[in-house]
């Protein structure tokens, strides 16, 4: 039996370590606002005063996601603060699929037991995600929930609202076959598809996340698991004042099989050609050492494309040309094809 009385902390939670940490992230988050954003860190709820400019018909577009086992990575190699930016990039990229741009974002961290030091390192982050895609940081959730999550882990997700006009919303309806398929080059696995690996890498070949295997150039695994996510927003968006994108595929979970279909009309297929580009070394890595069969690797990796543009043949080079002016790598991977609403990949 207690000898005294029992207290919030006795259960695993601190609410002083709680406090603390949102004095501490407190900077970075109102580092993201602009003057649309009417309320403070800490507001019950985030408001934000929504300016549609010269847009006719605005449409919100939202979309809500998380980085997987990728923070299991992170806290092995106990390196927090890029973990925020990947899922800000992540939410984004998801949008941008619609042609929306990022108005403002929402975070969900969870943990066992709060340490103020990861989730200011995982807030500062996120304010730098949001920073570079223009968006709020508006608002969030902290919890600790001791016996839900294994100690040492947490588990983190967002959710982002953007806007785009609604004649300008781009939906696949004008996707026919002969137009051809881009792909904008990854940086590395992004957030998608870490189970797989870890298992691969950690569990069946023994390594460690410190390893750093000659297939990797000499960096370390945990290093490489880490690249951050790629966000493509900066650089497709003035696109699409010069170009007719017809559709627009973020290469997330599911790879290439699941994500290329959901923008195809029901008749028309894709034909992808692996040849036509050079995947990070990571993935053969992977492949290699837990012989994945390659139908598994392109569905559950982006393989080095982390985003795909679908647009008339015509205009493919222009596009690839404007893309390599903003940063991006750019191949022509494929084209489109009378089909029963599939990929095909050669």
């Amino acid at each position: 039996m207690p000898t005294g009385p029992t207290t919030y902390r006795d259960a695993g939670v601190d609410i002083d370590a709680m406090n603390a940490a949102v004095h501490r992230m407190r900077e970075h988050v109102r580092s993201t606002f602009t003057p649309q954003v009417l309320t403070d860190v800490g507001s019950f709820g985030g408001m934000f005063s929504m300016d549609t400019g010269s847009l006719k018909e605005p449409v919100l577009v939202s979309s809500i996601d998380g980085v997987g086992t990728k923070v299991r990575v992170a806290s092995a190699m106990q390196r927090h603060d890029t973990i925020g930016a990947d899922l800000v990039a992540h939410c984004v990229n998801d949008i941008l699929v619609q042609g929306a741009r990022p108005l403002f974002f929402l975070d969900y961290f969870a943990t066992s037991k709060l340490s103020p030091d990861v989730v200011v390192a995982v807030v500062k982050g996120l304010a730098e995600g949001c920073r570079k895609a223009g968006c709020v940081l508006i608002g969030g959730e902290t919890a600790e929930m001791p016996g839900v999550y294994l100690d040492g882990e947490y588990d983190l997700a967002g959710c982002i609202v953007g806007i785009v006009e609604r004649s300008a919303i781009i939906d696949g309806r004008s996707i026919e076959p002969g137009d051809a398929v881009i792909g904008l080059a990854s940086d590395g696995l992004h957030t998608n598809g870490y189970s797989l690996a870890r298992h691969v890498l950690f569990e069946n070949a023994g390594l460690s996340p410190h390893s750093t295997p000659p297939q990797l150039a000499g960096r370390s695994v945990g290093d490489v698991l880490l690249d951050p996510h790629r966000s493509y927003a900066s650089a497709v968006l003035p696109l699409l004042d010069s170009f007719t994108v017809k559709g627009i595929a973020h290469i997330t979970g599911g790879g290439f099989y699941d994500n290329i279909p959901r923008i195809l009309p029901a008749d028309c297929s894709v034909t992808i050609d692996r040849r036509l580009w050079t995947p990070p070394p990571i993935f053969s890595y992977i492949q290699e050492l837990g012989s994945v069969p390659d139908a598994e690797m392109y569905r559950t990796f982006n393989m080095g494309i982390g985003m795909v543009l679908i647009a008339e043949r015509t205009e493919a080079i222009e596009i690839m040309a404007e893309l390599a002016q903003r940063g991006e790598t750019a191949s022509l991977i494929g084209e489109v094809h009378r089909g029963v609403h599939e990929v095909d990949i050669l």
